[in-house]
């Protein structure tokens, strides 16, 4: 076979591109822990060994903090774990969890890693998750101004319980603007080799590790333990592994037509869960999942009208209607089609399996109240009222911590004060004049201040940049739209969309799509018959007619009018009723307000055709 030659070559190179690496998925994280022996050294085969043996000790340190912090902890979506890995020739550790809406599973994770380091001297531990070096997002306020998102792969690393950041070289640390980009490799050799570039600030190691003031203790506060009314039956999965639920509350609070379809039938015979044989136990949820499985509106299903424990006591009712929701999401998370090839979706139907030939015993109500737990905690971390965040954002919780009490406080003490940080915050950020189109500029671990130039006079005094602080009354204002509140008195369209809400609550999912068909196809007709009014559905009239029929031309003249009444301005006069473009908007219009800021056919329609949906500004 002939040589290719160097024409080949450069269109090979064009042509085929490396396959790039794949994007992390949302709300994952990722983390890697890498063995660096202190000095030099190749990589020899006794190193190799070497290494591979300490990520095992690691690996089991690991399994051994997992098994005292995180006993009885339940995970949202996936729980930490570590695998010895091979890439590039380096050996490390990897993981990767999908944390789902649970924010907290992360920052155990971290707290797991930063623990690892603090047991094992030569391991240094690099994590990002979708935002990239989200410890870095954290120390936002204390970074030194070269250190760019551009620019902060690999410089991040976790060792001996310390954030380490990988400093640029000594002739670029001064520039404001640094474009060394450094890989995997290099930040491995200059931990090994160059020792003098690694920086530890403790003011930015506070603020990126912020969040793991109060750990190891805050880990359990991120559970909620509650009483239910569930099917014996669910009831002795949840015990056999109580991080069932977290699946099961997924399913629910994602549940989509499909999903549905088992609970929708009036017979209840075909259900795995039948509404039946209940019991009232204690379950325990990550916060994330409670929240989740309380805040939904699920009207009753018809297989379990009537079903429920009946009774007048609030707390009775409660405790059934949450149970009622959770049964529901072990029945979607069993009968949906896209589940059957999870792992505890296997589990759980061989568990039911066992009762149903026999092998195992449903709990019995003597076992139940004797053994088991009967936990619940204050749900008080739920109701989160505006004046309450409004007292908090104004800072007025910090010196009546006493009338808080008796009133009830803004979420739990670890809310409050992270609250509080922000705001602080975002006040210091607005009262720095350094701050440019790039953000403010923060005085550097180098010793000097970014900036290059001298400082500014002050602005005259009529356009002088005041102390910025917040207006109450705008914000006020801001935060109760936000939250659903009307502003004002009178709020337009209030009491439409909360009749609308109990519509949609009220209707089954197949009759929503039912009703959006015939709506789409009802505003489809009025479009047309408002389109032909005006002539652009014929193509095959001359301009000048659809110009009489009021066809706006790019370069046309306005058609003269004999009316001696005619008004002697530029503009003729129309009345709105006989202009069926403005006949038009006034349906959309009217359609889009119907939806009360959902997804309906007016807006499905916007969409299409790249149009923004206005927003109701009425007061």
């Amino acid at each position: 076979m002939a040589p290719m030659s160097q024409e080949d070559i450069e269109w090979f190179k064009s042509t085929f591109h490396p396959i790039p690496k794949p994007q992390l998925p949302d709300d994952s994280i990722e983390y890697s822990l890498y063995h660096v022996p202190s000095g030099p050294g190749g990589a020899s085969v006794d190193e190799i060994s070497e290494t591979r043996a300490r990520l095992v000790e690691v690996q089991r340190t690991a399994a051994e903090l997992t098994k005292d912090l995180l006993k009885d902890y339940i995970w949202q979506r996936e729980s930490f774990r570590l695998e010895i890995a091979k890439e590039g020739g380096i050996t490390y550790l990897r993981g990767r969890t999908n944390f789902g809406d649970s924010i907290e599973d992360e920052w155990v994770i971290v707290y797991i890693l930063r623990e690892l380091t603090k047991k094992h001297k030569d391991i240094w531990v690099k994590v990002v998750d979708s935002d990239g070096e989200f410890l870095l997002v954290e120390a936002a306020g204390a970074l030194p101004a070269w250190l760019e998102p551009e620019v902060a792969d690999n410089r991040v690393w976790i060792h001996q319980g310390q954030l380490v950041i990988i400093k640029p070289k000594h002739n670029a640390k001064h520039s404001r603007k640094v474009t060394e980009k450094i890989s995997l490799q290099d930040a491995r050799r200059i931990i090994k080799d160059e020792p003098e570039r690694l920086s530890h600030s403790v003011m930015i190691e506070e603020e990126a590790f912020y969040r793991l003031r109060n750990y190891p203790e805050q880990i359990n506060e991120n559970l909620h333990s509650a009483m239910v009314t569930i099917p014996r039956r669910v009831a002795y999965l949840l015990r056999q592994k109580p991080a069932y639920v977290s699946a099961a509350v997924e399913s629910f609070y994602l549940r989509d037509p499909i999903a549905l379809r088992p609970l929708r039938g009036k017979e209840s015979s075909n259900l795995i869960f039948k509404p039946e044989d209940f019991v009232t136990v204690s379950v325990r949820f990550t916060r994330v999942g409670y929240a989740q499985l309380k805040s939904q509106d699920f009207p009753v299903p018809k297989s379990w009208v009537g079903k429920l424990p009946s009774s007048n006591d609030r707390k009775i009712h409660d405790r059934a209607e949450t149970g009622m929701k959770l049964t529901c999401g072990f029945e979607m998370l069993l009968c949906d089609p896209q589940n059957q090839d999870k792992a505890a979706v296997r589990e759980m139907k061989l568990l039911l399996e066992d009762v149903d030939t026999g092998d195992e015993e449903l709990p019995t109500d003597e076992e139940v109240e004797r053994f088991w737990s009967k936990r619940e905690d204050d749900e008080k971390w739920l109701d989160i009222s505006f004046e309450d965040l409004d007292r908090e954002l104004k800072g007025r919780g910090k010196d009546n911590k006493n009338e808080r009490k008796d009133k009830g406080s803004f979420g739990d003490a670890n809310a409050q004060e992270n609250l509080q940080r922000i705001v602080s915050r975002f006040e210091e950020f607005l009262n720095d004049n350094s701050a440019g189109f790039e953000g403010a500029d923060f005085i550097d671990d180098f010793g000097s201040d970014s900036d290059d130039g001298e400082d500014e006079e002050d602005m005259s005094s009529e356009g002088e940049d005041k102390e910025a602080s917040f207006d109450e009354e705008e914000f006020s204002r801001m935060m109760k739209e936000m939250m659903g509140m009307p502003s004002m008195p009178g709020l337009h369209g209030a009491s439409r969309a909360s009749n609308r809400i109990e519509e949609l609550d009220s209707a089954s999912e197949e009759e929503e799509d039912d009703d959006d068909v015939e709506q789409i196809q009802e505003l489809s007709k009025q479009m047309e018959a408002e389109l032909k009014g005006t002539g652009v559905l014929d193509l095959n009239r001359r301009p000048q007619e659809r110009n009489k029929k009021g066809q706006i031309q790019s370069g046309s003249k306005k058609p003269e009018k004999s009316n001696v009444d005619q008004p002697q301005n530029d503009e003729s006069v129309e009345d709105e009723d006989d202009n069926p473009n403005i006949n038009l908007m006034k349906n959309l219009l009217q359609s889009i307000e119907g939806q009360a800021g959902g997804a309906g056919p007016a807006g499905n329609l916007l969409s299409m055709m790249n149009l923004p949906i206005p927003k109701d500004d009425r007061s």
